[in-house]
């Protein structure tokens, strides 16, 4: 071992980890995070990501630095020229931090190339086209859960990881800045996230399913409905709310411009219930232990399922695969939890979304008709924290 590795290997390493543009992604992240602090308590670990995803880690305690990888949207790029020019500044700022590894979550040339122009000496990631860029490339299995996908980087390396448990965190001030919100809620009623939009518009439920599940949901089962979101989710949520009478759209909240991301996770943990397509917000639930029905169209819910929280996955029951996903289904020991293949969302029916929330939310018992114009006694209904309750009481006989 030469000198400058002896001074290496003895020194504190200040790890990068480069995760994906996407808010479900980098929850899912999460267990990585925590054991890779876990492994290395004395090491800096900062985190790279674009706005979104830093937001909803903002209270992460094992990350130290929160680094910002803003890139301009694909439609508003100016040309390879740009591209490299802003790739080329952002590796110099890095190389000014002396990372001594880099663990790329997000499996692209551009990440692996930034960690490399950043004189990173080790950069773990997963196999593929930036492999001759990696010095540790771990393979990516078909049909394994996004969670286990990370947690295999640190496996590769021969490192010990705990159970994958989920988790997230709600600062003081977060819950603080949205109580108001959530307390002018009506009390007594069950409160139901809907997570409506997906920017993949082969992951979108129909509106006219959401209008009848939202009614079914304020009508018979009683419940207030939140609605939040990013700017781009607003579009989305004025349109639902149109297509709604007044009566049921009363019962419906769009906390969207009231509730920033870094504050989410303290309005989701108020919820009893997420109903959502795949999207972060699904994850966001799933983190702070809300349980979830979620509808999935052409994902792989073995990969993006809601992790470590009770939850239903809704998909259609035919799924067309590929033949690669033929042959991994083949030779498996032991067949995925859900078939292999793509689907599509509208093969989810409105019921099966109702059974699916009556399987997390169980009805309240029913109640038996009572004719209150005959009889020697009178009823009188009073209304209780969940349910309304009914007692009887003996009266005078009328003469």
């Amino acid at each position: 071992m030469t000198t400058s590795e002896s001074r290496r290997a003895a020194a504190p390493q200040r790890i990068l980890v480069v995760c994906t543009q996407y808010l479900g992604d980098t929850l899912l992240a999460i267990p990585f995070l925590r054991n890779l602090r876990r492994a290395h308590p004395d090491a800096t670990i900062d985190l790279c990501a674009e706005a979104g995803p830093r937001a909803m880690l903002a209270a992460c305690p094992y990350v130290d630095d929160r680094i910002s990888w803003t890139r301009p949207p694909r439609h508003r790029r100016r040309g390879v020229v740009a591209t490299t020019s802003a790739l080329l500044a952002e590796a110099a700022w890095l190389r000014s931090r002396r990372y001594t590894k880099a663990y790329l979550l997000k499996p692209s040339l551009s990440a692996a190339a930034l960690a490399t122009l950043a004189g990173i000496p080790e950069r773990i990631g997963f196999r593929g086209e930036s492999s001759p860029l990696l010095t540790t490339a771990v393979k990516r299995c078909v049909g394994r859960h996004q969670v286990e996908t990370y947690l295999d980087l640190l496996r590769g390396e021969g490192l010990e990881v705990d159970d994958g448990r989920n988790e997230n965190w709600v600062p003081p001030p977060s819950a603080e800045r949205v109580a108001p919100l959530v307390d002018r809620l009506p009390p007594g009623r069950t409160r139901v996230f809907l997570a409506v939009r997906s920017t993949d518009p082969l992951k979108l439920w129909p509106v006219d399913r959401w209008r009848s599940l939202l009614r079914w949901l304020v009508e018979d089962r009683g419940c207030e409905v939140v609605l939040c979101g990013g700017p781009g989710d607003r579009a989305a949520h004025i349109e639902l709310l149109r297509s709604c009478p007044p009566s049921l759209a009363a019962h419906v909240h769009d906390f969207s411009a009231n509730v920033p991301l870094a504050d989410a996770a303290a309005l989701m943990s108020g919820m009893q219930l997420c109903v959502g397509v795949d999207t972060g917000m699904v994850h966001l639930a799933a983190s702070v232990g809300v349980p979830a029905v979620v509808i999935v169209g052409p994902t792989d819910p073995n990969r993006w399922q809601p992790w470590g929280t009770r939850s239903v996955v809704l998909r259609s029951a035919k799924p067309k695969p590929s033949l690669c996903e033929r042959l991994t289904t083949a030779v498996r020991r032991e067949p995925p939890r859900f078939p292999l293949g793509r689907a599509t969302i509208d093969a989810v029916g409105l019921d099966e979304v109702r059974r699916a929330v009556d399987a997390l939310m169980p009805s309240p018992p029913s109640l038996r008709r009572l004719d209150l114009t005959e009889g020697t006694f009178c009823y009188a209904v009073v209304a209780g924290p969940s349910v309304p309750s009914v007692h009887r009481a003996a009266a005078t006989p009328a003469m």
